[in-house]
């Protein structure tokens, strides 16, 4: 795992491409090393995401303890495949789609992206545990945060591929709808479908 001032640089640096800022690139490690030292962005998600796992647990997962242990393994499973396999399917078809050369730069920028987004959607988690009968208020703040980082992504998208807006509001819509498609096949499958 990096050390804490690299992750912070490269906090930083995908926070300067959510505003716009190409030169945000210029904080990240763009080699093979720094592409999969990105990855590593699911850890520094890990407590955030965890509240938000153990949030949703106290909602679906019943009294007992294993069975709300059982929907926060079931979730983090699903969150992991749904950050994991769009990079995926994304460098299988790259080359074809003529980003190719942009690939590194783009996931790492995203990991790192993601990583904060997770840390942004926090707080609804939070309200979520400590008042638990504010589920209508944090149900609004949880889309005013989701809307929020679907902008801050596009323009990361667009930063980090520097290829104009067209290319990246086509890979933005892409792997936005492939990860939401993932998703929504992903839940009924671990046994967590919406109506659940």
């Amino acid at each position: 795992m990096p050390p804490a001032e690299a992750i912070q640089q490269y906090l930083t640096g995908a926070w300067q491409l959510m505003m716009g800022r190409p030169d945000g690139l210029g904080r990240l490690d763009l080699s093979v090393d720094g592409f999969w030292n990105s990855f590593f962005a699911i850890v520094v998600a890990l407590p955030a995401l965890t509240v938000g796992w153990v949030s949703v647990a106290n909602q679906l997962g019943g009294e007992a303890f294993s069975e709300r242990l059982s929907v926060v393994v079931r979730l983090a499973m699903i969150d992991l495949l749904t950050w994991v396999v769009p990079i995926a399917a994304l460098a299988a078809v790259a080359r074809p789609l003529g980003i190719a050369k942009r690939f590194v730069p783009y996931v790492v920028a995203s990991n790192w992206g993601s990583a904060l987004f997770v840390w942004m959607m926090l707080p609804p988690a939070v309200i979520d545990l400590v008042i638990p009968g504010a589920q209508e208020a944090t149900a609004a703040l949880s889309i005013v945060i989701f809307l929020a980082t679907l902008a801050l992504s596009w323009r990361l998208t667009n930063a980090a591929l520097g290829l104009g807006a067209a290319t990246a509001t086509w890979v933005f819509a892409g792997m936005f709808g492939f990860s939401l498609a993932l998703l929504l096949m992903l839940q009924p499958l671990f046994g967590l479908a919406p109506s659940a």
